[in-house]
């Protein structure tokens, strides 16, 4: 093995630079092509039909110097939840119209159908992890105020489950294939421009799939850690307080509690997964720490072609270019 070449945590061979500078520019697959995120703004690259690469790049919000109360512990993970929920929606619609594949139009979607489709998409989210394992709970273990412990310990347990089997069904979609894959050479850009080379394609095969500051894994430790946030709620005093001894109307409070605390787990899971274990990915302890979020990447991402990987360095040189002439005017 050549000296200069070490193993890393993903369980791949790559060349290491003596060190590895961490970068906060972060992204998602879409519709053939890929979206990345930096500190000012984002853009997305999709490949048409005809092997064209299109790009479109948008201000970020929490990059304007008015909102630096968006990058305050804590709350900048519940900034960064809700702006890739905004971002993620709007940029599969515009990587479809980009891609040919939404050729109706050619407009953006109009701000009312993104809205109800993020609250559509969070809707369903709320349903099938936390209502869901709730009333599997209550069903099994009787009401939540009998044994706090041991019943936030199953709705946890089921809460994890629910995902891994979310991640793993929808991996028999045929049309996400591509998408995993380009999400894969989303990885594999970010490793590169972490260890400081240059953005080729060339240099981007070498690297793993895998990253400690993937959106999976963060969405894993946002379910672990609601376990034991969820666990420390007073339910029963809540509960007596108000005078609630319905069945039905304790679960709707435990339901209730959970929605109201989501975006504080979301804070503590974004200061861990990113900004904790980013710049760590080495340190022996996060490989314990992320390694059940890294193992379920290997279901959500996919080796990616060349052309794959050019998109997604298009993507990552547009958002470089605007952090460039913003910190250097």
């Amino acid at each position: 093995m050549d000296n200069n070449a070490k193993q890393s945590p993903y369980g791949a061979c790559v060349e290491q630079k003596p060190e590895v500078t961490p970068t906060s520019i972060g992204g998602q697959a879409v519709i053939e092509g890929v979206m990345m995120r930096g500190k000012y703004s984002w853009a997305v690259s999709a490949r048409d039909s005809e092997g064209e690469i299109h790009s479109k790049e948008f201000d970020l919000k929490s990059g304007d110097s008015k909102n630096s109360w968006m990058k305050k512990p804590l709350i900048r993970g519940v900034v960064a939840l809700v702006e890739s929920l905004i971002m993620g929606t709007k940029a599969l619609t515009i990587s479809a119209q980009l891609a040919g594949i939404d050729e109706e139009t050619g407009e953006e979607m109009p701000a009312g159908a993104m809205v109800g489709a993020i609250i559509g998409g969070a809707l369903m989210a709320v349903g099938i992890f936390i209502v869901l394992p709730a009333v599997l709970t209550n069903l099994i273990m009787g009401s939540a105020t009998q044994n706090p412990l041991g019943w936030n310990a199953v709705d946890g347990l089921f809460r994890v489950v629910a995902f891994f089997l979310y991640v793993w069904l929808i991996g028999f979609y045929p049309d996400l294939k591509r998408v995993f894959m380009y999400h894969g050479a989303e990885h594999k850009t970010i490793h590169m421009l972490e260890h400081g080379e240059e953005l080729t394609v060339e240099n981007a095969r070498k690297y793993p799939r895998l990253h400690v500051r993937c959106g999976t894994a963060f969405l894993l430790m946002v379910m672990v850690i609601s376990i034991l946030v969820f666990s420390l709620v007073p339910i029963k005093m809540i509960a007596t307080s108000f005078g609630v001894t319905n069945k039905y109307a304790l679960l709707s409070l435990v339901i209730l509690s959970r929605i109201i605390l989501m975006p504080f787990v979301a804070g503590i899971a974004y200061e861990i997964t990113v900004k904790w274990a980013g710049p760590r990915a080495e340190n022996p302890l996060v490989k314990i720490v992320l390694w059940p979020g890294l193992q379920l990447q290997r279901f959500t991402t996919a080796e990616p072609t060349d052309d794959m990987l050019e998109c997604a360095i298009r993507s990552t040189e547009i958002v470089l270019e605007r952090e460039r002439l913003e910190d250097n005017p």
